[in-house]
């Protein structure tokens, strides 16, 4: 080779590695960017919350509404007063919809004889606000757990949450120790749910952990857990990390059933039944 051609070959040699070097540069700037876009904005990933109109009414017998008075913005609740019941009901819904969607099933709880007690959380429905952090949104099931609990005092109190919600649930369930804790399509953490969901996303960018897990090592009372086997969106296997943290748990497994259609079957209604007339 001669002198010009391998002087021609030599400059295009460092061409290319200055473009490779540019182009790592850029993708590497460009994940940067992600990844804290991903740290501040985070909760529009987590949260799908559907505003309601502040005029909405909900027209339920025996359902009444109530307004739950929290640091920097009011929660609105739906209240199932039944004449004598044998407890309540605290239950912590999903991550989308609102109380519109979620407050339903009424008859089931008349039959069980259980009041039902459901907030929407800041943003959702007619509750206002914005969720800011993990721990300001514990705080908000904590006082929306003291606005009702001591209404039922001497009688049976059950701590039931479902998909997002099973982490709150779990977490209050460790504070207060219901007398039965039930958790429907649960993840054992956020962060666990995140590394399978996002695997190049590292797991110290999320600011709502949620170790369903940890809080659930922490119960004393009884568990029941339901997951569909056909959930591609939180797998059945988090329910069985939560059945060896927790040996006094017990998982219902639908083998049909998915994330979101859990309660259309007839042994998920039937099993819950018999798990609140059993207290």
């Amino acid at each position: 080779m001669s002198i010009v051609h391998a002087r021609v070959a030599a400059d295009i040699g460092a061409l290319w590695r200055r473009v490779l070097v540019v182009v790592a540069a850029l993708a590497g700037s460009s994940y940067l960017a992600a990844l804290a876009w991903v740290y501040c904005y985070q909760e529009t990933l987590i949260f799908q919350p559907d505003p309601l109109p502040a005029t909405y009414r909900f027209a339920l017998a025996d359902v009444h509404e109530v307004d739950i008075p929290v640091a920097g913005a009011t929660l609105s609740a739906l209240h199932l007063q039944l004449p004598n019941p044998r407890g309540v009901v605290f239950y912590l819904h999903g991550n989308n919809g609102n109380l519109a969607t979620w407050f339903s099933n009424v008859e089931f709880y008349r039959e069980a004889n259980y009041d039902l007690f459901m907030f929407d959380y800041r943003s959702y429905g007619k509750s206002s606000g914005r969720i800011e952090s993990e721990a300001q949104l514990r705080a908000d099931v904590l006082a929306a757990w003291h606005f009702v609990a001591p209404q039922y005092a001497g009688r049976r109190k059950v701590i039931f949450g479902r998909s997002l919600g099973t982490g709150l649930a779990a977490g209050l369930a460790a504070a207060v120790q219901p007398d039965l804790t039930i958790l429907v399509s649960p993840y054992c953490s956020m962060a666990q749910l995140m590394h399978s969901h996002y695997p190049l996303l590292p797991t110290w960018l999320l600011r709502y952990p949620l170790a369903t897990c940890q809080d659930a090592s922490l119960l004393r009372g009884p568990l029941l857990l339901v997951h569909g086997e056909q959930d591609r969106l939180i797998p059945v296997t988090h329910s069985e990390q939560l059945l060896s943290v927790a040996p006094q748990a017990r998982l219902l497994r639908l083998p049909a059933a998915a994330h979101a259609d859990v309660h259309r079957f007839s042994a998920y209604t039937e099993q819950l039944l018999r798990a609140l007339q059993a207290l």
